[in-house]
């Protein structure tokens, strides 16, 4: 599902659904006014459910889940170059209604981007996001003891996934992936399903990826979901993909060992 082809349902849910022109400056200043799912003056088509799928409506909400927020912030963004503080400020206001909304995950794989894609363009924008992305996390307090500042971590997270969907022959998707896996195992809770998904689609995008994306997901693997087998085995991957992290390394020769200590007197039992 493009998501360009829902973007004209969700534009015109911006800006409090005004329904004089968004941007003519003679409108009066009067606030929001209309209900979100049928502003006055604008025809939004109803969703048909009739012979839909699962994947096909989920990717409808994420689509205009995005759509909606990136749109937003242009808004908000376009009011304040033009020194409209009181729209610039109903933006902001929206914008922070719409971040501290919790969104539930119907289908992680329709949320994470295929597995298909590679990392090996150099585009500048690409590079301008990413940049901005690692900025934003670092403002959040990435890296940083009792430093947590959610709206700076979710506005990093939404900078990171917008790379990818906008430029995803990028060579920094497999960063930005990295990012994102980052941040859902350090700050979410319970996400660490996602955070999987993410660091593997960085070391798939990118085989040589330079970040400790296998590291990570076998720390995931092994001590927070206790699924011995999948860490083992990218522990043995980080020895053969990841040895630019010495520290790493000799974790995961000693936890190999451990491992495969404790998988012997089940093997025992199970022979005799």
């Amino acid at each position: 599902m493009k998501a360009a082809r829902w973007a004209t349902v969700f534009l015109p849910l911006l800006a409090g659904c005004n329904t004089d022109p968004v941007f003519d400056p003679r409108q009066d200043v009067d606030g929001p006014t209309t209900r979100i799912d049928r502003p006055d003056g604008v025809d939004v088509p109803d969703i048909q459910i009739a012979n839909a799928d699962e994947v096909d409506l989920v990717e409808q909400v994420l689509s205009h889940r995005a759509q909606y927020h990136r749109s937003l912030k242009a808004l908000h963004d376009f009011y304040q170059k033009r020194g409209s503080e009181t729209k610039r400020t109903w933006a902001a206001h929206e914008l922070e209604d719409v971040n501290r909304i919790k969104p539930f995950r119907y289908l992680l794989s329709a949320e994470i981007p295929s597995d298909r894609l590679t990392a090996r363009d150099s585009i500048a924008e690409a590079d301008v996001l990413y940049d901005r992305g690692v900025r934003e996390l670092e403002e959040g307090g990435h890296g940083i003891p009792f430093i947590y500042r959610e709206k700076k971590l979710r506005d990093s997270l939404a900078t990171f996934k917008d790379l990818i969907e906008r430029f995803p022959t990028s060579d920094k998707i497999d960063d930005a992936a990295f990012q994102c896996g980052e941040i859902h195992k350090e700050y979410f809770k319970n996400e660490e399903p996602i955070a999987l998904r993410w660091y593997e689609r960085a070391f798939t995008w990118n085989p040589q990826t330079p970040h400790p994306a296998r590291f990570q997901a076998a720390v995931v693997y092994d001590y927070r979901l206790h699924d011995r087998d999948r860490a083992l085995e990218l522990y043995h991957q980080v020895l053969k993909h990841e040895t630019f992290n010495e520290s790493n390394v000799s974790f995961s020769v000693a936890r190999i060992a451990e491992l495969t200590r404790e998988e012997k007197p089940e093997v025992l039992r199970g022979r005799r």
